[in-house]
């Protein structure tokens, strides 16, 4: 269930909405859903942070109680999960639904979910794929991930996507988090890597400006080599129609190494990569592609 549109127009009816966390995070979302005409309440802990939004429209709980007691669907942006068990303590959240777009794991996630509904509430987690300049800026790609309640999400879906686009990814309360952090993951990945080779042409005759369009254009060329991980994983072949083997891999990182020694930069970004593709070179998995190491990972040998 996805809404690719972002910054949706207001629907006939707005829905009135209340938002626990005025952070730059919140406020983003709350002058999103203002704009689109949804009457907003809001709460923070540094009264402050709140108040600088009933300019907008918004109304200022006096508490995250009364904000609570304000409407049915209730917004937590908070700094933690223990923020959120702690904002809420005392609060009525019988017959109220509880949207956390406060960033955690998946345990966090599942966990939060069992403790509001045994407070009478339907629950959603949320992992905002954004930074708040791109919330409620139209066509800027932001997207949240939202797990747990479906009915929830089909009733909520239109105002969840006024400041972003909204993705439904499982009844799982957990997998909007682990969504997140997994592409997070894949992000620090790759910026681990952009740094490497900025290092490596430093202190070198070559201007980073020239650079940078190579290696924008070579990622790029790269990226969807994550299909082809998915395919083998899904069938369990790792070895048919491999183009560049582990064993041809392993012997050209020596090859990276020396480079790295030679221009003076440290190769701690890299080993550990390449430590876990020669472990599965040695288990005998030569004619693979790198598809086992994420197995490698998973067993931890």
């Amino acid at each position: 269930m996805t809404d690719n549109a972002f910054a949706q127009p207001a629907p006939s009816r707005p829905t009135p909405l209340t938002l626990l966390g005025t952070g730059a995070m919140g406020t983003a979302l709350a002058r999103a859903w203002l704009a689109a005409g949804h009457p907003v309440t809001v709460w923070n802990r540094t009264p402050a942070r709140a108040a600088a939004l009933a300019g907008q429209g918004a109304t200022v709980a006096a508490s995250a109680a009364d904000a609570v007691a304000a409407g049915r669907l209730v917004i937590t942006c908070l700094l933690d999960d223990a923020s959120v068990g702690a904002t809420l303590d005392g609060a009525d959240l019988t017959g109220r639904d509880l949207v956390n777009l406060t960033t955690g794991t998946p345990e966090e996630g599942r966990d939060r979910a069992a403790w509001a509904e045994a407070r009478g509430a339907r629950f959603l987690d949320a992992g905002i794929m954004a930074v708040p300049p791109m919330i409620g800026a139209a066509n800027s790609g932001a997207y949240v991930f939202y797990s747990g309640s479906a009915a929830l999400f089909e009733e909520h879906r239109d105002t969840l996507a006024v400041p972003a686009g909204a993705t439904y990814v499982g009844a799982d309360p957990g997998f909007a988090a682990l969504h997140d952090v997994a592409l997070l993951s894949a992000m620090n990945g790759m910026f681990a890597g952009i740094t490497h080779a900025f290092a490596l042409i430093r202190r070198q005759d070559i201007a980073p400006k020239d650079f940078a369009p190579l290696l924008v254009s070579w990622l790029t060329a790269m990226a969807p080599m994550a299909h082809q991980a998915a395919e083998r994983l899904d069938s369990g072949d790792y070895s048919t129609d491999v183009v560049s083997n582990l064993a041809m891999q392993v012997a050209g990182n020596t090859t990276l190494l020396r480079t790295a020694e030679e221009q003076g930069v440290s190769p701690e970004l890299l080993t550990p990569y390449l430590a876990l593709m020669e472990r599965r070179l040695a288990a005998g998995h030569g004619d693979e592609d790198t598809t086992g190491l994420i197995d490698l990972l998973l067993t931890g040998r």
